[in-house]
């Protein structure tokens, strides 16, 4: 049997149907459709202005390789006037970042954008291998989540960047509003579903309570993530689709295989937890934001004495005293940081 005719132009065949409403497009109405969506968030929550340099938190998987060639194309078509960079984070996971930052490179060819590399063990002197040693599985995330943002904030300062996108989509963001859920945490049920982070000057916390130098935004945060598989396939993008070594055993896996059960019964599953979290400003508490200044150990951004990197680093350093000498018992400071970088 044919496949059926392409809602939006009515003459070609379809190619694939959209997650949330199953109407039918082809492969040129949907790269259209896909481009025209992610134009729309970034116009509808002023996430980029001319002149901003912004860099890429850029892993080699599906979404951050998707976000850097769909920016490219957006920035050319409606003249943002903007810088595309290209920023990865090494944690230091054998066989697994390794690999995947070979396809970053290859994506800084293809995509004519300057890409710059930072390691955990540069900055705090600890790869994730070496944290997982010490640390076991259990609390391994926490870690990776703290270190991974305060380096992609520290990456794009020492770039000059003025913004960080990342590749968080509609899947990612129901995932989150369902665990803030679990956690009680209302305050952050709140703001976990907006595309920008700090772009008025507020510096929002993280998941772990750490807080960010640069405003963030997620130009693809209204886009589902077969959406984003797609439009990768459909534009012959590369990209490591591998999973993460340490990721099965953490709790957002738990959340994400949950999200896709129930998006196979209710297809706009995923965009009506996102809506119900944008809502939730209309009830949450208010909260003050806290005072920022720096941290008394390393002298970075922090909304208390010692920032959660620190506490991180010196819980470390408790569990292998004998290992302080070897590595940093504190993230390098911004002139070291510099010097790593170079």
């Amino acid at each position: 049997m044919a496949p059926p005719l392409c809602s939006a132009c009515a003459s070609a065949p379809a190619a694939a149907l959209r997650p949330a409403t199953r109407t039918p497009v082809c492969r040129a109405c949907f790269i259209a459709q896909f481009e025209e969506e992610v134009h729309a968030t970034i116009v509808s929550a002023s996430l980029f202005a001319p002149g901003d340099r912004v860099a890429i938190g850029a892993s080699g998987g599906k979404d951050s390789t998707v976000l850097a060639y769909v920016l490219g194309e957006l920035n050319k078509r409606h003249n943002y006037g903007i810088e595309l960079l290209l920023l990865s984070i090494d944690e230091g996971i054998a066989g697994y970042r390794d690999d995947s930052l070979m396809t970053v490179v290859q994506n800084e060819t293809d995509y004519n954008m300057p890409l710059s590399v930072v390691s955990y063990k540069q900055l705090y002197g600890w790869s994730m291998d070496e944290i997982v040693k010490a640390v076991g599985l259990r609390n391994n995330c926490t870690f990776c989540g703290v270190f991974r943002r305060q380096a992609l904030d520290r990456g794009a300062e020492l770039l000059g960047a003025t913004k960080v996108a990342t590749g968080h989509n509609a899947d990612d963001a129901a995932e989150t509003v369902l665990l803030n859920v679990t956690r009680g945490d209302t305050a952050r049920l709140a703001r976990c579903a907006s595309a920008s982070t700090g772009l008025s000057g507020d510096r929002a916390a993280g998941d772990e309570g750490e807080v960010s130098s640069l405003p963030r935004v997620k130009p693809l945060m209204r886009t589902y993530e077969k959406d984003i598989v797609l439009y990768a396939r459909f534009n012959r993008l590369k990209y490591f689709s591998t999973e993460c070594t340490y990721a099965p055993g953490a709790a957002r896996g738990h959340v994400r295989d949950f999200v896709k059960n129930i998006e196979r019964l209710r297809g706009d599953a995923v965009m009506s937890v996102v809506g119900s979290a944008e809502d939730m400003h209309v009830v949450a508490p208010k909260t003050t934001a806290p005072k920022l200044g720096k941290c008394r150990v390393c002298g970075y951004l922090a909304s208390r004495p010692v920032c959660k990197a620190c506490d991180l680093l010196r819980e470390l350093d408790r569990k292998l005293p004998g290992r302080r000498a070897e590595s940093a018992s504190a993230p390098l400071n911004n002139s070291e940081a510099a010097a790593a970088f170079d």
